[in-house]
């Protein structure tokens, strides 16, 4: 058996890799995610290619420092029509984001990356598509007002599997993805180390 680390501080994919008997430790990689992002969508990165390496930096950086152990990155990024749409910071950000989304359908793409000894061993990419109700201005404040400041700031602007899934007409794709670790495909992976 070998060590696993999530390089993350995410109480929620640390939830996900325990119930999945995943057992690791969590440690962040307090990498600039932002300033990544930035630098890469002005190089032309597509969103695809922004979580991805997301999920490779932070796993690289927190690998490098523990040799000889598994450390699994992980990121997750909104495309909506090509934009990326990032965490909110604030209400009136996610209120933002909501009036972005509301009526159209977007993608949810996570990325999970391992990597060991400061290198990446594999990686995987899921999106799922989510097409969200056209929903009125009181509507929106409403939903935001029953969701809790650490579950907004953790999910992006929905939990799918609480009051989330209520803002959707459609979901297509891996829940899994959607809650931001395709625990499956890790496992199907880890299962091949043993």
């Amino acid at each position: 058996m070998f060590d696993i680390i999530l390089a993350s501080k995410s109480k929620v994919r640390l939830d996900i890799l325990n119930k999945n008997n995943v057992i690791c430790s969590a440690k962040p990689s307090n990498v600039d995610e932002d300033e990544i992002k930035i630098s890469m969508l002005k190089d032309g990165a597509s969103p695809k290619d922004v979580s991805k390496n997301l999920a490779e930096i932070k796993a690289n950086k927190v690998s490098q420092n523990n040799h000889d152990k598994i450390v699994i990155g992980a990121d997750s990024v909104i495309d909506l029509e090509n934009e990326i749409i990032s965490k909110p910071k604030n209400r009136s950000e996610a209120l933002e984001i909501l009036r972005k989304l509301n009526g159209k359908t977007h993608f949810l793409i996570s990325s999970v990356c391992i990597s060991k000894n400061g290198s990446m061993i594999w990686h995987y990419t899921d999106k799922a598509e989510l097409k969200m109700k056209t929903m009125t201005e009181d509507e929106l404040k409403l939903y935001l007002s029953k969701i809790e400041d650490e579950k907004l700031y953790a999910y992006n602007v929905y939990q799918i599997e609480g009051e989330g899934k209520n803002l959707f007409n459609s979901i297509k794709g891996d829940m899994d993805t959607i809650m931001g670790l395709p625990i499956k495909k890790i496992k199907e992976y880890l299962s091949n180390l043993k």
